[in-house]
């Protein structure tokens, strides 16, 4: 009898720590929210002037290069950390240095056409710390067969 009382007590003990647990929970999820909230306003934004170009018709072998040109509008620092494209056959650099708030950038991009053909749409995912943390451009064009 007296381990079955021990048990009925131990039990409460136990549902009663998980409840004020999930309450904890509860306030540390609010406050997550609000700390993302607040981040997302402070967080740097990558303005691009034009988020797509047409290179247009050019022939196969052909390389074509374009500057997406960015601003940052944001409250913080913007830091690329990675720039990557769809395929092998174009190429993105970008600014490694931080870009301040009201500063401007430029991520230039190459496309080179040999082996391609027909109607091309390269799309380039820029990641950095911004909210979201991608964006994507793209370089669009048609390669002439020779």
């Amino acid at each position: 009898m007296k381990k079955l009382f021990l048990s009925l007590v131990a039990a409460g003990m136990l549902l009663s720590a998980c409840n004020s647990s999930n309450g904890n929970t509860a306030d540390n999820a609010s406050k997550a929210n609000a700390d993302s909230a607040a981040t997302a306003a402070n967080a740097p934004v990558a303005k691009f002037e034009k988020e797509s170009h047409d290179f247009g018709k050019i022939k196969e072998g052909d390389k074509v290069s374009y500057d997406f040109k960015f601003t940052n509008t944001g409250k913080s620092p913007l830091i690329i950390t990675n720039a990557r494209a769809t395929c092998g056959c174009t190429t993105p650099t970008w600014p490694k240095a931080p870009v301040k708030p009201g500063e401007s950038g430029v991520i230039s991009v190459t496309f080179n056409s040999a082996g391609k053909s027909g109607l091309q749409d390269k799309q380039i995912t820029v990641t950095a710390n911004t909210q979201p943390a991608e964006t994507m451009v793209h370089l669009i064009g048609e390669v002439l067969k020779k």
